[in-house]
């Protein structure tokens, strides 16, 4: 059967008090919106509509690198309304998913099944059992267990409010006769909307079968009406992704402190101590160790690396056998090189680092290429910026980076050179030997401090 999706993102979300569409807000460092496309466009439907309403333009915006078809529905009149508005694009699919843009954890597997078990002209709804169902419509059956409708909470009685079978929301629904089913959807309820929900009686009084699909997992469907809901959300989604990354074999000191913001790909015997942080697209080969407070962003971390504890990685490439930190900062276009160390309060920035080199006290390198075997001194700074440009610089191989030593970029130091402590260089230095500049030091005798006059 061809099959279209559509979503419905045209709500408001005033209880999430924010100036953001809801369906914007972020879950897992991506939008909740963008969760739904992702699982939508995995099931390869014919088409793929989003309907929205509140904040259109930055909805529509965020869908321009889909294929998307995007439908406005103003003033926004309840969820049948929503559906009506995609219509004109439903020409042509045998059956339509309906989905929200505010329900981000279903799962593809889910839906490929509630999609095979609805067979072909029937109505498919997505049900669960709960021990407390309030705030959920309820699925109202006849005396021979065939579904006749959903009732939503607020116009329940008192015996449907006992009901503990649930309607989660995502329906499947017959193209056919879908127009005339919206056409006669009323407005006469609790809070004065079109719901899609009433379809269901309307396929039910028409002979249409109506098939309820139970999620053995209810937690797939929630949804976010405010910012606790979102948190308790965010708490699930990051188990699924520790849950995953476990059984692969990933180590964590403890599982419930490692929030993945993006994707995490790890070798084998990895290790993460609490509170990491991992943010876009973050690869670890096997045995890499990452300490306490990590924060790891688009990085490639290569074999039997180390970051220890509180260093923030972004945008580098750390090679294997190499030491970072801890409390480093390692920033975009860095290259570490095999077993290269970059120590406490160091900061690297577009620099590559050669195997075997150290910069392990209180240094800043910046737009440099530092060779193999270099020892950078404590308090050495790469002066890479005049005010208006960026300038490289350039160490060879086997050099010895004296403690406070300014390098004045652009500048070049040979193969093998020693550069004493405390040296402003200005000037290319040559390969081997010895180069430094300091004033002449001399002191004063008899010299007094001031003393602070008394008021």
């Amino acid at each position: 059967m061809t099959t279209d999706i559509v979503i419905l993102a045209a709500g408001q979300g005033t209880r999430m008090r924010s100036a953001q569409p809801k369906v914007l807000q972020p879950l897992g460092g991506k939008p909740l919106l963008e969760h739904v496309l992702d699982t939508a466009q995995s099931l390869q439907p014919r088409h793929l509509h989003v309907v929205i309403g509140n904040g259109a333009d930055l909805v529509q915006k965020h869908c321009a690198d889909r294929p998307v078809r995007c439908w406005h529905q103003q003033p926004q009149k309840g969820t049948g309304d929503a559906l009506r508005a995609a219509l004109p694009g439903l020409n042509g699919a045998e059956r339509v998913l309906v989905l929200y843009g505010d329900v981000p954890l279903l799962t593809a597997d889910t839906l490929r099944a509630f999609l095979a078990e609805t067979p072909k002209g029937a109505v498919g709804l997505s049900t669960a059992l709960l021990e407390e169902p309030r705030g959920y419509g309820r699925i109202v059956r006849d005396a021979q267990g065939q579904v006749q409708a959903i009732r939503e909470q607020k116009d329940c009685n008192m015996k449907e409010q006992s009901i503990a079978e649930v309607n989660l929301g995502m329906m499947i629904l017959p193209v056919a006769p879908l127009q005339n089913w919206l056409a006669d959807l009323s407005a006469n309820n609790a809070q004065g909307e079109f719901y899609l929900t009433d379809v269901v009686a309307a396929a039910h009084a028409s002979h249409h079968p109506v098939r309820p699909f139970i999620f053995n997992d209810a937690s797939e469907a929630l949804g976010v009406n405010d910012l606790v809901q979102l948190a308790a959300l965010e708490r699930i989604y990051q188990r699924r992704q520790v849950e995953q990354l476990q059984r692969q074999g990933l180590r964590l000191a403890d599982p419930e402190r490692l929030d993945i913001r993006g994707t995490l790909q790890c070798g084998q015997d990895c290790w993460l101590d609490p509170n990491v942080l991992c943010i876009g697209k973050v690869r670890l080969g096997n045995r890499v160790r990452i300490g306490m407070g990590v924060v790891l962003q688009d990085v490639d971390i290569a074999d039997d690396a180390e970051v220890l504890p509180y260093s923030v990685l972004e945008g580098a490439h750390i090679g294997s056998g190499a030491r970072i930190g801890p409390f480093a900062r390692i920033r975009p276009g860095s290259d570490i090189g095999v077993a290269a160390h970059i120590g406490n309060y160091v900061e690297v920035k577009a620099s590559r680092i050669g195997a075997g080199s150290k910069a392990n006290h209180l240094t800043y390198i910046g737009d440099s290429e530092i060779g193999t075997g270099v020892n950078v001194g404590a308090g050495t700074i790469t002066c890479n910026y005049d005010g208006a440009n960026k300038h490289k610089t350039l160490i060879g191989n086997d050099v010895f980076v004296g403690s406070a030593t300014q390098l004045v970029a652009p500048v070049r130091v040979g193969d093998g050179a020693t550069i004493g402590a405390g040296s402003t260089i200005t000037k290319d230095v040559a390969a081997g030997g010895l180069t430094l500049s300091r004033s002449p030091q001399r002191s004063v005798p008899d010299w007094q401090r001031p003393k602070r006059q008394p008021k």
